[in-house]
């Protein structure tokens, strides 16, 4: 196969920052996707229905005015979060989700949630009101090994959050092992997961080669290879329970190469194209289109997207950096050649 043409997709988990740093990102995944369910771990993190309209109206204001790009709004769940917060996030049509950080779980997470019996009451109302819930899925005891948290997390929380709130809608983000794999497609169509391109292309080796490699650093961590292919065989044959969300992370050089490097990988400057050379790795296409464009669109309950993208098998070098802060940004896969390239949507035909 040398040619794909699928319905333009979209990023069901994005990090864009905010003032400069935003405006120097969101143009990247603008060129590619039509919608983006963006995080709201800013500094300080979007727990207000009015900042998230207003950190929507900083995003659409940085987009060029050649992309047709759809910022969805999400709150940030802390233990004080008041219900009626979460009853005015479900009547706008501008905000989809609320999203759960475990205290101290990754990049701007303190003020997350420290035990899921604190949130209770929002809970209750987000499974009344269908508001879904995006989990980051790691548990935090310090006693817990860095590459068991997924697992730990599973056990210890997310079967409970099924029990008490069996309607309640949840996005279990970014998955990384054959247990949540196993423990998704146990489910029910209330629960749904989303993978990674940088999950999909590299295994905990990737952090050592040639010596550490700050720039594959990110949390959930990349496991062992068997939990990669684990990953591969859920995206490309398990249509409709596990979709795109690159968790695309940008952070400056400096901060990534320092002595305490932020967990972070960007790949929004090419992340279509990375998820094409995975399932191409796989060989096997047939669910890529369900996958990247539909399975995502249907579990948050909306429209497909009208236009349409071709990708082709061309290969390109992508740049050692790009440009972000002073200091500049090194992208998933810096220097290295990828072996597919995106017609954007703009030159393609409508969905059908």
């Amino acid at each position: 196969m040398n040619e794909i043409s699928l319905i333009q997709p979209d990023d069901w988990h994005l990090h864009l920052r905010d003032d400069g740093k935003m405006k120097a990102v969101v143009n990247d995944t603008a060129r590619q996707f039509a919608r983006a369910i963006i995080m709201p771990n800013l500094a300080p993190p979007v727990t207000r229905c009015e900042q998230a309209l207003a950190y929507r109206s900083r995003i659409l204001d940085a987009v060029q005015p050649r992309y047709s790009f759809e910022p969805l709004m999400t709150l940030y769940l802390t233990d004080n979060l008041p219900p009626a917060e979460i009853e005015q996030a479900a009547a706008s049509p501008m905000i989809h989700a609320a999203k759960l950080y475990p205290a101290g779980a990754t990049t701007n997470s303190d003020a997350g949630v420290t035990h899921i019996d604190r949130i209770d009451a929002v809970l209750e109302t987000m499974q009344r009101v269908d508001l879904p819930l995006l989990v980051h899925g790691e548990a935090t005891a310090r006693e817990i090994d860095v590459f068991d948290r997924e697992k730990a997390f599973i056990d210890q929380t997310l079967k409970t959050l099924r029990q008490r709130y069996p309607d309640l809608r949840i996005v279990f983000e970014h998955i990384t092992t054959t247990d949540a794999v196993d423990y998704v497609l146990s489910q029910n169509d209330r629960m749904a997961a989303t993978i990674t391109p940088h999950h999909l292309l590299i295994n905990r080796n990737d952090l050592f080669k040639g010596g550490i490699n700050p720039h594959h650093y990110c949390l959930p961590i990349a496991k062992r290879e068997t939990h990669r292919q684990a990953l591969l065989r859920a995206a490309t044959s398990q249509p409709g329970k596990f979709f795109a969300g690159t968790d695309s992370a940008p952070h400056s050089r400096s901060d990534k190469e320092s002595a305490c490097g932020c967990a972070g990988i960007y790949s929004a400057h090419a992340a279509i194209e990375l998820y094409a050379e995975a399932f191409d790795q796989a060989g096997n296409f047939e669910h890529f289109e369900t996958f990247m464009s539909i399975a995502g669109a249907q579990f948050y309950q909306m429209p497909l997207n009208q236009k349409k993208i071709t990708l082709q098998r061309k290969s390109w070098t992508v740049p050692e950096q790009l440009q972000f802060d002073e200091h500049g940004l090194i992208p998933f896969r810096a220097g290295q050649d990828i072996e597919w390239t995106l017609i954007p949507a703009s030159a393609g035909s409508e969905a059908a």
